[in-house]
């Protein structure tokens, strides 16, 4: 009896692992979405992190705990290739705001996760200061990058920001992919298995994680509050970002849809959040 309830618990975690990779996987193509914030949310971040930084340590149980996440987020990405072009194509603005929405029912699992090891007003002032520098950042990006050929060097650098949104919780890769130019064909190379697309992605998204884990996990060993606080700015500089601001030819319909899908999307990034209280499976080996 004792066994079957083991079993019963240890396919419940795997598939609630498997659906946690299916939205963080969803950070990786959703503009103004961040796998890695979501991974915190899930309380996973700090995990994948240790696990990248130091790889041989108990490696097999990793390994194993991270295979649903893996094909979660593979599905997840492979999933929303077909929706959000199409979507942002015929219904851009409303469908801007369900993302804004979802970001919204995160942040009191972010602020929360900034602060559980205090917080100071040093903290609060990184959290204005990466605000307002975000902004400007994300504000000038298109002036800044323009639109970009692309190619397999440029895909690689692509892959590289992807593999940030993993590393630096917070950073959303689509928001630059959409200023480069180069956003849509990343979702149409995923849906059609472009491996023209996918492959230099994925070299650079692998380059970056390896080489980035060890100093996140150092910096979070140390300076925990200041870093997440800094996230949390860059959360709120990228959510404001993908605020839309033409609202032409919609209606009033159009406005009730948009406030009506904001609503949606806080109440699922509220349950998002809070799956990480109902569930505990991830504590540390």
């Amino acid at each position: 009896m004792e066994n079957k309830k083991i079993t019963k618990q240890s396919k419940s975690d795997w598939i609630l692992r498997f659906v946690k990779g299916m939205f963080i996987g969803s950070g990786f193509i959703l503009p103004g979405v961040s796998g890695g914030a979501l991974a915190a949310v899930f309380g996973i971040y700090e995990r994948i992190i240790s696990f990248l930084a130091h790889i041989t340590k108990n490696f097999k149980e990793n390994v194993l705990f991270f295979i649903p996440v893996g094909l979660g987020g593979l599905t997840g990405v492979f999933l929303l290739s077909f929706a959000v072009s199409f979507l942002l194509g015929e219904f851009e603005t409303i469908i801007l705001w369900f993302f804004v929405g979802c970001i919204i029912g995160t942040v009191p699992a972010l602020w929360n996760e900034a602060g559980k090891h205090g917080r100071s007003n040093k903290d609060i002032i990184i959290l204005v200061i990466s605000f307002i520098v975000g902004f400007l950042f994300l504000w000038q990006g298109s002036g800044l990058f323009g639109e970009v050929d692309q190619n397999f060097f440029t895909w690689m650098i692509a892959g590289g920001l992807i593999g940030l949104g993993l590393i630096v919780p917070g950073l959303s890769p689509s928001n630059f992919l959409v200023y480069m130019g180069m956003y849509k064909a990343m979702a149409d190379g995923f849906k059609s298995l472009d491996m023209s697309v996918i492959f230099p992605i994925g070299i650079g998204g692998l380059v970056t994680v390896l080489s980035l884990s060890k100093v996140m996990d150092w910096i979070f060993n140390r300076y925990f509050a200041p870093m997440f606080h800094f996230i949390l700015g860059i959360v709120f500089a990228s959510t404001i970002m993908i605020v839309p601001t033409d609202y032409s030819g919609i209606g009033i319909l159009g406005y009730l849809g948009c406030a009506v899908l904001c609503f949606l999307g806080a109440a699922l990034g509220w349950w998002m959040s809070r799956l990480e209280e109902r569930y505990k499976p991830e504590e540390e080996i």
